[in-house]
């Protein structure tokens, strides 16, 4: 086992409060060997390229997530902005100056979708957070999403969200809150190791009344409070076969997500699953070979109601639905040649499965289709002394076939491309005060089927329009960067970044009459060119005080266009100005304080130089814990986390608008 101190070669977030079964006043974070984002194998962070931020599971306690979405983790590191449009509804951020789709989300190196699972998977799972930023490894995939924002590049980076596996001890946590809004929930944890077993399970209950979350004269049109419920179980067991580190593991997660929203027939009733499994065997001292498969289930189902007709009614009118699985696979084999440097050469392969449909007395079918793609790739990491250099390859075969557009068969009933993809770094770790890096890399992202067919049926006014004539797109991203320690205690990072994309695929909220339901599309952009910069510093004064800040620049337009009207104007989603900030206090007798501050400028929901951006905002969130008692090996703990403290009740995309100040506080108890 390593042990590692977050220093400049990986410059973290705040240190929040440490596991129950930890010293509380630990300097070092004990994380075990590290399968870094950008490697299949155990890696300290200054042996990759990449740049790479750890987020520990204790950090993670320290977070206040206001709408329970997991992007709002990644949230206070540079270049993550989470746009989630309420606790019912997915993340419209951005990532490395460009949406979210450009950023690959993995659970444990396997490829999970941007939109469903940062709102389904629960935080109490995860050991850790490894957030790589900059330019692609051509080690993961393009996930094939048809739903929401459409298929989701790893141009501008990759989060991997790594599962707890070994268990150190038996131990069990629950918690118990209350909040605003007459929100109430519970949570429980328990892990134990049986042998070679080791295995976790756990569960999340909340229900809400909630609030009105749209803008004056929103389409949104609510008549009540949104009530909602929310229920997550999942567990996970891992058998290690031998003291070498073959293992087996078994990950299954299900959510629950029922409520209405706002009017009598406006009901809704999503169920989310995701699975994971992994084979991982050392066949010798120099190779390691590792299997993964997985499973992700999104079926959502809404009631339509007559609102829209003329005169308005408030009847019901149908049930739509979505019904998306993804089978995502990888097989890879890691070779350690000379004495250090790394071969790694594998497949990945994905399959996906898309349909809609709308009932009405009978069930009308809309859009059908499947995708998948084999993926190729190989990869060197040359090790000399302290300068790393990375090159690596990818090859990728994607196929589309369409059965139904629209409830009709389409004039095409297939496409498919071919694209080789590569991805070069080098690093250079010149003391342990400082490290210089370099990334090169490039991206292909094909159209999804919601882009070329839309959803909005025949006699519809609200949802999204096709564009038949999509084009797929193809993007390249360079970036470099420093981290130094200028003096004991301070982390400091330097990062620039520049993508350049040609036909970028983008969805926009297209303009519609007042009082209409939102409507949105997917375009290609034409040519646009991102860039920018980000700089962070953390320091630690004492045992007692740590604090962060970071600022990220960015600047992301549309350089090339037949439309004039495009030429110049910024690319939706993307704030130009985002700074973060934060303290970490630990005060005697165990209280412990967390007060984060995120800024942010005006973000564009069109793409035309003539658009508007909606304002900025700042949003202040603090966590503060008191722990009690400790007791016979009982760890009883008392919290407080105010929400949006100054009120603020900025607008966001397609007519939604957080809704200010909040509060929730409860009790935690682990043994």
């Amino acid at each position: 086992m390593k042990r590692l101190l977050i220093s400049a070669l990986s410059i973290s977030l705040i240190s929040g409060p440490v596991a129950a079964d930890d010293e509380a006043d630990v300097e070092v974070y004990e994380m075990g060997e590290l399968i870094i984002t950008g490697s299949k194998l155990p890696q300290t962070p200054g042996n990759v390229t990449q740049k790479i931020s750890i987020i520990t599971a204790a950090e993670m306690g320290s977070l206040v997530l206001g709408n329970g979405n997991l992007a709002e983790i990644l949230s206070y590191t540079p270049g993550n902005f989470a746009n989630v449009l309420s606790r019912n509804d997915a993340n419209w951020g951005s990532s490395g100056g460009l949406a979210h789709t450009y950023k690959g989300y993995m659970l444990n190196g396997l490829p999970i979708d941007a939109f469903v699972d940062l709102q389904s998977l629960d935080p109490w799972a995860f050991q850790r957070v490894e957030d790589q930023r900059g330019s692609a490894s051509v080690l993961y995939p393009t996930y094939l999403a048809m739903d929401f924002a459409g298929n989701q590049s790893p141009l501008a980076g990759t989060a991997n969200f790594i599962l707890k596996e070994r268990v150190r001890s038996t131990r069990t946590s629950a918690s118990a809150y209350y909040g605003s809004y007459n929100t109430l929930g519970g949570r429980f944890f328990h892990q134990r190791a049986a042998g070679n077993l080791h295995l976790f399970f756990g569960g999340h209950h909340e229900d809400s009344d909630y609030t009105d979350y749209g803008t004056e004269g929103s389409w949104l049109k609510m008549d009540d409070n949104p009530e909602y419920e929310k229920t997550k179980m999942y567990m996970r067991g891992t058998y290690f076969l031998n003291d070498r580190g073959q293992r087996a593991s078994l990950y299954a997660h299900r959510t629950w997500h029922t409520g209405d929203a706002g009017r009598i027939n406006r009901d809704f009733g999503h169920t989310y699953t995701t699975l994971n499994a992994g084979y991982t065997n050392p066949i010798s001292d120099k190779a390691t070979v590792q299997a993964k498969i997985g499973y992700r289930d999104y079926v959502r189902r809404w009631e339509e109601d007559g609102i829209w007709e003329d005169p308005p009614s408030r009847e019901l009118r149908s049930e739509d639905g979505v019904d998306q699985a993804v089978v995502p696979a990888d097989l890879s084999v890691s070779i350690t040649t000379r004495e250090a440097d790394v071969l790694t050469v594998g497949a990945d392969y994905q399959l996906a499965a898309y349909e809609t449909s709308r009932e009405s007395g009978e069930i009308s079918p809309g859009n059908d289709a499947t995708a998948t793609v084999w993926g190729f790739y190989a990869q060197e990491e040359f090790r000399l002394n302290a300068l790393i250099l990375r090159a690596g390859a990818r090859y990728n075969i994607i196929s589309h076939d369409i059965n139904l557009l629209q409830g009709a068969p389409p004039n095409e009933t297939s496409n498919s491309w071919n694209k080789a993809l590569y991805s070069v770094g080098g690093r250079y770790n010149h003391s342990d005060d400082l490290s210089v890096y370099a990334n090169l890399g490039t991206s292909f992202k094909a159209p999804s089927l919601k882009s070329v067919g839309g959803t909005v049926p025949p006699d519809g006014k609200g949802g999204h329009l096709p564009n038949p004539d999509i084009k797929p797109e193809s993007g390249t991203s360079l970036d470099l960067g420093a981290n130094f320690r200028p003096v004991a205690g301070v982390q400091v990072g330097v990062r620039g970044f520049n993508i350049v994309i040609d036909d970028q695929i983008v969805q926009r909220v297209v303009p519609v009459a007042e009082g209409d339901p939102a409507q949105s599309q997917d375009i290609n952009a034409g040519n646009t060119t991102t860039s920018g910069v980000e700089l962070e510093v953390a320091h630690r004064l004492a045992e007692t005080v740590e604090w962060f800040a970071n600022y990220t620049y960015t600047n992301a337009e549309v350089k090339e266009h037949l439309d004039e009207n495009q030429v110049g104007a910024k690319i939706n989603f993307v704030p130009e100005n985002a700074l973060g900030a934060g303290v970490h206090l630990t005060f005697s007798p165990g209280l412990r304080a967390t007060v984060t501050v995120q800024s942010y400028s005006g973000i564009y929901q069109d793409i035309n130089k003539n658009a508007e951006p909606l304002d900025g905002y700042i949003l202040v969130n603090a966590r503060l814990e008191q722990h009690i008692r400790t007791q016979d090996g009982y760890d009883l703990s008392l919290y407080l986390e105010p929400y949006n403290i100054t009120n603020q009740t900025f607008e966001m995309p397609w007519q939604f608008q957080d809704p200010g100040f909040s509060v929730n506080g409860g009790l935690m108890v682990s043994f």
